[in-house]
């Protein structure tokens, strides 16, 4: 076996194994072949991409077909970084590029997508992580330590208050509104304790339904919200109310982004993904998560220099924000065994939840 020839090594085999979106451009524009990887990569089936040209699937003045018309008129291999693909189909991807002619004359171009997400998870998928979970001590000290004297401090202010003057009575009661409002940012903080809640499986579209219709009748009112579910999926293991949690706080920045936009529109994006096992580190078992779970905003994307600490706690772009929302919303992810992350540019913004299935916890 180990002398057998590399020329019966099955070639379409290869390819089909490959791990890498890969697809064959034809003279026309028509995808003329395309790997498992790059059906997974558009959401669609062989037989459907094969029967469409590639400018049907991304936008018209994507970078991407200017690319190939460069492989043509060079005859020789083109590679590029960051390019930006965006259709209501993908959502707004980025990738790499590598794409080379198949041969001299027939003007068929190869084409390999590499997505940065899958790079970036596998290197910085535990910052979101680990960014939530460093304030779970504080969090725990204040709960504690704090609480308890500003019940006391609370209770003073509401005895002076009853023997004060006019005066005084009103700065007893600022004192009794700024303990109030002290122990009320604690309250938030106390969402980062890991206290342990109960789980079961759950229909990731029932609470995508439930946090619809809350959007809908609030913050989203009047934003127009598309579904692109997939309805096979199965159940995941998970707390229903945080995972309700995490979707509210995700779709309403979302709705926040695209106020201003002429139309303001919101897609909610489920799908099965055979995808990546992402190694645990540290001894902890490989992690597969099919479960893709994606909001997508046509709003004007989140700045470059915001991206690389998003979810970090305190950081936000709103004059009245508190930056805990998507540290939250990280570390609710990350407890449930998933991984978050975010592709933005200047047409939107697109967060990927990916959390197990409960058929494969159960293994």
């Amino acid at each position: 076996m180990l002398d057998q020839p590399a020329a019966t090594v099955d070639r379409a085999a290869v390819l089909a194994a490959l791990p890498l979106p890969l697809i064959v451009v034809a003279p026309d524009g028509r995808l003329a072949s395309v790997n498992p990887a790059a059906e997974d990569f558009f959401a669609a089936g062989a037989e459907s991409l094969t029967a469409r040209r590639l400018d049907e699937l991304i936008s018209f003045d994507s970078p991407l077909l200017a690319l190939i018309e460069q492989v043509r008129s060079r005859q020789a291999p083109v590679f590029d970084h960051d390019v930006s693909l965006q259709s209501p189909r993908l959502g707004v991807r980025t990738v790499d590029v590598q794409a080379a002619p198949l041969d001299e004359r027939s003007g068929f171009v190869v084409v390999c997508l590499e997505p940065l997400a899958i790079a970036r998870r596998l290197s910085g998928r535990l910052q979101p992580l680990d960014a939530a979970r460093s304030i779970q001590a504080l969090a725990a000290m204040l709960a504690h330590e704090v609480k308890n004297p500003l019940a006391g401090i609370r209770g003073a202010a509401q005895l002076l208050e009853q023997g004060a003057n006019a005066e005084d009575r009103h700065l007893a009661r600022l004192i009794r509104d700024e303990t109030d409002r002290i122990v009320a940012l604690i309250g938030r903080f106390e969402a980062f304790t890991d206290d342990r809640l109960s789980r079961a499986p759950v229909n990731i579209h029932e609470v995508l339904d439930r946090v619809r219709a809350i959007a809908g009748a609030g913050f989203a009112h009047g934003i127009a919200i598309d579904e692109r579910y997939d309805p096979s999926l199965p159940p995941t293991f998970a707390n229903r109310d945080q995972l309700i949690q995490v979707f509210l706080n995700l779709i309403k920045n979302a709705a926040e982004a695209v106020v201003e936009q002429p139309e303001r529109r919101i897609t909610i994006g489920t799908a099965y993904r055979h995808g990546i096992w992402l190694d645990g580190g540290g001894g902890r078992e490989r992690a597969h998560l099919p479960l893709e779970v994606t909001i997508a905003d046509n709003g004007p994307g989140i700045r470059d220099d915001m991206q690389a600490i998003l979810f970090s706690p305190f950081v936000t772009t709103k004059a009245t924000g508190s930056g805990l929302g998507l540290a939250l919303v990280a570390k609710i992810v990350g407890d449930h065994g998933g991984t978050i992350d975010f592709e933005s540019d200047g047409r939107g913004t697109v967060f990927r939840v990916r959390l197990p299935v409960v058929q494969e916890r159960q293994r």
